[in-house]
């Protein structure tokens, strides 16, 4: 338990110094947990709809990142409000940081020198996504490694029976496509007349 609040600590160290409203809370077994999210922040990530980007900075951080990671805007958008509720300065009880909650290793990976940087943390969660969907040719399976790890889709040949994660990839489902988001269609990202990144579910499925 030392070892991991003291690399916890690391991280919070790590953090901009915005980030000083971070605290260690301990639960009734004992376990200590890392809390440093806002209330705003807190209703963003729970709302059952695509809500706006907060700023126009940010959102053309979004917008320019997944153009170039060939990624529906909206999609990062959702991903980003689960993940973070656009508070940049989200730090998870795993360590993971920013916007699209990068861990420091995959951050490094990404070749991303300060996943605290807001542009940063985007362009480094989008090619990350990018790659997800690559290797694993469907977006449910590439949400599911997005949260669990590649290896965890991998071993369990599909989307991972982690409540989790399952809750994670309906909620993202949920905020592109509402109700029909979790009719078990498969969604593909494609491109439209005008050349732009969309999903849809349309012409699979039935």
């Amino acid at each position: 338990m030392r070892v991991a609040v003291a690399a916890l600590l690391a991280v919070v160290a790590a953090a901009p110094a915005a980030s000083a409203e971070i605290r260690i809370e301990v639960r009734s077994d004992g376990t200590k947990v890392m809390v440093n999210e806002p209330g705003e922040a807190r209703s963003r990530r729970l709302a059952q709809q695509l809500l706006p980007v907060p700023s126009s900075e940010m959102l053309g951080w979004i917008e320019e990142h997944a153009f170039r990671a060939e990624l529906d805007p909206r999609l990062v958008q959702a991903v980003i409000q689960v993940e973070s509720g656009y508070n940049p300065r989200a730090l998870s009880r795993k360590g993971a940081v920013g916007l699209m909650q990068l861990m420091p290793g995959t951050a490094r990976e990404l070749s991303v020198p300060d996943p605290w940087d807001p542009e940063q943390n985007v362009r480094g969660g989008t090619t990350y996504l990018r790659r997800m969907i690559d290797r694993f040719g469907e977006l449910e399976l590439a949400l599911a490694a997005y949260n669990a790890g590649p290896e965890a889709v991998v071993q369990h040949g599909g989307v991972p029976p982690y409540e989790e994660t399952r809750d994670y990839v309906r909620k993202i489902f949920r905020l592109l496509h509402g109700d029909e988001g979790l009719d078990g269609r498969p969604v593909r990202i494609e491109r439209d007349a005008n050349n732009r990144i969309r999903l849809t579910t349309a012409g699979l499925g039935g």
